[in-house]
């Protein structure tokens, strides 16, 4: 069977065993639908006008009735956050809370969930994928696997809350795919969103953990560095984050050709997003199909890619045949750009985790690892953990396989976190020269 069939095969009984239930494709518009770049997602997701003035302030919330098997009853959220340019932002998410009872003691602490990459398409919203694990129709296919993630820290006791990143969702905007800021931004104020729902049992005192793998551990590693400037409010237990695509460039290059391909049409659309000043140099450096991709990536979730666009190579999409990485290199705004988005630069809040699979060839491993020893030599409470596990032939593959190894590590480290226990920092272990 051909890898794209074996991974969407593998990612449909995932889903399954969490209870999904394939969709039909929509043919009628519901009351409380909206269209959103030309799929359907509901009304919740479509921001107000205004938007209250503080971080973290809540704009709307609804029961949402998860599909998941979750141990825990879910709300979804939306809530008022800042952008990379410094304006108002809506962001979604839920908070779920749990049924087991915390016992690490202290108060009942809090969990931001960031999840991995699931596309830029609105209906792939990771808090869509709670009540829809496995959405399969006619124009998606969605697979809530950040779920599993979820069932294993709600049965700790802790309390979880969803961030769907910017635009990912909402209908007002394009999904700033790898944007730090804007990840960052949108993970501490799931915190503050979260301590202000009615209801929760989380407060002002409860421990905070941030746990994240792929584009996720690149925004808990982010929200990381960023804390101190702005959120001071959240003190932070501690971080994992996963496989964290910390400098772009090397991931920029890695992801060409790859099964993931897409996933660097959804980084180009997010950085046009983020950075408008961008688009003229981007247009003349694509050619028609280059566009053609990138607009029918833009509402697409990881399935459709995979089935879509997987191995296509960027050489194809630009108008003089270079690679988008050599096109990257040779125009300044465009490396001054990706260097903007470097993960690393300044010392993060709290201990952190950092895990990385010594065969990932998608989020390259060296740059993950970098970004371990760069947070050492500024002095952090690092854990590097290497995952080793052998290759096989497959790029995606090779990064997901370590989500799955490592994650109980990871929650039990983040448990002890939580639980007030001291982190074991690794640093020593690690050359710091360059």
């Amino acid at each position: 069977m051909p890898v794209r069939r074996r991974l969407l095969a593998a990612a449909v009984t995932a889903a399954a065993c969490l209870g999904a239930q394939a969709l039909p494709a929509t043919t009628a518009l519901a009351a409380d639908e909206v269209v959103s770049r030309g799929v359907t997602v509901p009304a919740f997701y479509d921001p107000p006008a205004e938007l209250p003035a503080a971080d973290g302030a809540l704009v709307r919330t609804e029961p949402l009735k998860q599909a998941a098997g979750l141990p825990g009853r879910a709300t979804r959220l939306m809530y008022k956050s800042t952008d990379s340019a410094g304006g108002p932002m809506a962001v979604t998410g839920a908070y779920i809370e749990p049924s087991a009872a915390w016992r690490g003691g202290g108060s009942r602490p809090l969990v931001v969930v960031a999840p991995g990459t699931m596309g830029q398409g609105d209906q792939c919203a990771a808090s869509l994928g709670l009540e829809h694990p496995l959405t399969l129709n006619g124009t998606t296919v969605s697979v809530g696997y950040e779920d599993v993630a979820i069932h294993r820290l709600l049965a700790t006791g802790a309390a979880v809350v969803v961030t769907d990143y910017a635009g990912l969702g909402t209908t007002d905007r394009v999904h700033t795919y790898v944007n730090r800021v804007d990840e960052a931004h949108a993970v501490l104020d799931a915190v503050r969103a979260a301590r202000s729902l009615d209801g929760a049992s989380v407060t002002s005192a409860s421990r905070v953990g941030l746990f994240g793998y792929s584009q996720g551990g690149g925004a808990t590693a982010a929200a990381a560095e960023l804390q101190p400037s702005y959120a001071p409010d959240v003190t932070l237990a501690g971080t994992y984050a996963g496989a964290p695509p910390a400098d772009l460039t090397p991931v920029t290059k890695a992801i060409d050709g790859s099964e993931l391909a897409g996933a660097l049409g959804w980084s180009l659309t997010g950085f046009l997003q983020s950075d408008p000043s961008l688009r003229p140099l981007a247009e003349a450096s694509l050619n028609a199909r280059g566009r053609a991709a990138l607009a029918d990536l833009s509402t697409m979730c990881v399935g459709d890619a995979l089935l879509a666009h997987g191995y296509a190579r960027s050489t194809a999409w630009t108008a003089d045949g270079r690679s988008v990485s050599d096109i990257i290199a040779a125009t300044p705004r465009f490396r001054a750009f990706l260097d903007s988005q470097r993960i690393g630069t300044m010392r993060p809040s709290g201990p952190v985790r950092v895990a990385t699979g010594t065969a990932d060839d998608l989020v390259p491993h060296g740059q993950a690892r970098r970004l371990a020893v760069d947070w050492c030599r500024q002095g952090a409470d690092v854990t590097y953990e290497a995952v080793v596990l052998p290759g096989v032939g497959s790029a995606l593959l090779n990064h997901f396989a370590p989500l799955l190894t490592d994650q109980g590590e990871a929650v039990s480290w983040l448990t002890d976190r939580l639980s007030g226990k001291r982190a074991s920092s690794n640093c020593w272990s690690m050359p710091l020269q360059p």
